[in-house]
């Protein structure tokens, strides 16, 4: 008989090797003497701490003691008894609200906003270098037309010739908000539930007209959101703006923003009430490469129906036009029994 028929299978967990019954030492099988542990993906040894993902990796764990070999399989771990008996009792789960506290009092809308210092992206930066934006030198020149309405909100003034230019326009410089079956101009606040009434408010501001627009054109961009319980995450999808003519502004149920572009020579204005209550304190603005990432920490916990209410926007009265009827579209077009 051969040296290797007398050798026999050491089953020690861990070590696995083949051994001389008649030269078998204390200390010449290195071994696991616990039992292989798989959970969440993990593998690894009950007796140690040495843990791995894969499985080539677990059967090469060195082994964490020291003993004689042995050819005697150990007993496998006791498995727990299951009681068979309560297998049709219906287990019933009783969820805690996750706030018990008084829910917060809305803000108001009109409360100050902050600006919100951005973390900008040094790939973003060395993305625009070079490029520059210059909006006074870029506008349209083109010669005033005669009949050419005032582009200041509520002016109805018309171009008439030069003589135009000397009249005083009176105008608010705002944005027009419909809240609550309220409407106003954001920047004089007087309120009314006539639509009518509303038109017919005189500016509040007197200064120059504006035949031409002077902003730049206006852009869309892809705009989305998700939420946690803690947390919400607004992303606006744009590339190559400039991030200290761009501006990220919050107060606790208001986001705006107003984002510069370079190449386009062109801006992109949101302006949002938001469903939630947020804290300020807590929330932080990300510049990156291909989006601008804003990050809105919940005042209190929960989940939001939505992200916001359905308002009027700067955005949305420049492009429909700043006379009566257009504006009349834009009021029957918002759900005010969802604000």
């Amino acid at each position: 008989m051969s040296q290797e028929e007398n050798l026999l299978h050491c089953y020690n967990r861990g070590c696995g090797k083949k051994f001389d019954p008649n030269n078998n030492k204390e200390g010449d099988c290195i071994y696991h003497p616990g039992y292989p542990v798989f959970h969440d993906a993990y593998k690894g040894w009950s007796c140690c701490n040495k843990k791995c993902t894969d499985f080539t990796e677990f059967l090469n764990i060195k082994g964490c003691a020291k003993s004689c070999h042995s050819n005697i399989k150990p007993a496998e771990p006791e498995k727990p008894v299951v009681d068979k008996s309560k297998s049709n009792e219906v287990i019933q789960m009783i969820t805690q609200p996750l706030n018990n506290k008084p829910a917060l009092q809305r803000p108001s809308f009109e409360t100050l906003q902050v600006v919100l210092i951005p973390n900008v992206s040094p790939t973003l930066l060395e993305q625009i270098k070079g490029l520059t934006c210059n909006i006074s030198e870029n506008i349209c020149e083109s010669k005033v037309q005669i009949g050419q309405s005032c582009k200041n909100n509520s002016c109805k003034a018309i171009y008439n010739g030069s003589a135009s230019d000397d009249e005083i326009c009176n105008h608010h410089p705002g944005t027009p908000i419909f809240h609550e079956g309220m409407k106003y101009w954001s920047c004089c606040q007087k309120k009314t539930t006539d639509f009518s009434i509303f038109l017919e408010q005189p500016g509040c501001t007197q200064g120059k007209h504006i035949w031409i627009s002077k902003t730049g054109k206006r852009v869309k961009c892809r705009m989305d959101w998700h939420q946690t319980g803690s947390f919400v995450v607004v992303s606006i999808y744009a590339k190559k703006y400039q991030p200290d003519q761009s501006s990220i502004k919050l107060n606790p149920i208001r986001l705006t923003v107003d984002l510069l572009f370079i190449e386009e020579n062109s801006r992109y204005n949101l302006d949002l009430e938001l469903r939630g209550i947020v804290d300020i304190t807590q929330s932080s603005v990300n510049m990156l490469p291909t989006k601008v990432e804003i990050k809105l920490k919940k005042a209190e916990p929960g989940s939001w129906a939505k992200l916001d209410f359905a308002r009027i926007t700067e955005e949305e009265t420049e492009e429909n036009g700043q006379n009566d009827e257009n504006i009349s579209a834009q009021v029957e077009a918002v759900d005010l029994s969802d604000l």
